[in-house]
């Protein structure tokens, strides 16, 4: 225990390296999302997630957008907790056999009008979940969806240049 302990301090973090803070490329797609949101919903979007069945990787990139670097609530995107009080559903992993109905009483429960975007390849068509007994398929074969984020995981940049062509697809929900 002693040498793993030791080996631990000795290696370098298995992390990726934070992104940087002079990235011209995410300083303009921040910028431009700014500009989408004051213009299409009047300075603040609302955002439910919704894990229909996913393995998670995609939730750790969707959180990564709230963590300080990215901090998208300083653009007036915000997570919120009911689907009630939402603008748009972000959609997770394969809609699963037991997760069909709750993700459809939740596109219910959405107010109009409303987008939907699935994120990440198991979305599209259920990923490698495809087929199995327990697996509903995609997103899409479940409720309408207006945008498919592709990636498995989709790294935060991909997740902000697909709310970005969401919102300049030159109309509202």
């Amino acid at each position: 225990m002693r040498n793993i302990l030791l080996q631990s301090f000795l290696r370098p973090p298995l992390t990726e390296p934070r992104p940087s803070a002079d990235d011209a490329e995410l300083l303009e797609l921040l910028g431009q999302l700014r500009q989408g949101v004051d213009v299409f919903f009047g300075g603040s979007l609302s955002i439910r997630q919704v894990d229909a069945g996913s393995c998670n990787a995609c939730e750790l990139e969707i959180h990564a957008l709230n963590n300080p670097f990215y901090d998208l609530e300083r653009f007036g995107l915000k997570f919120v907790a009911s689907p009630r009080h939402a603008d748009l559903l972000l959609v997770t992993g394969p809609v699963t056999e037991s997760m069909r109905e709750a993700l459809k009483r939740t596109y219910d429960a959405t107010p109009s009008p409303n987008w939907v975007v699935a994120v990440g390849a198991c979305a599209l068509d259920g990923g490698i979940y495809a087929g199995s007994y327990a697996c509903a398929g995609g997103v899409s074969d479940v409720i309408p969806v207006d945008l498919h984020i592709p990636g498995c995981p989709p790294s935060p940049n991909m997740l902000i240049k697909g709310l970005l062509a969401l919102m300049t697809k030159g109309r509202r929900p």
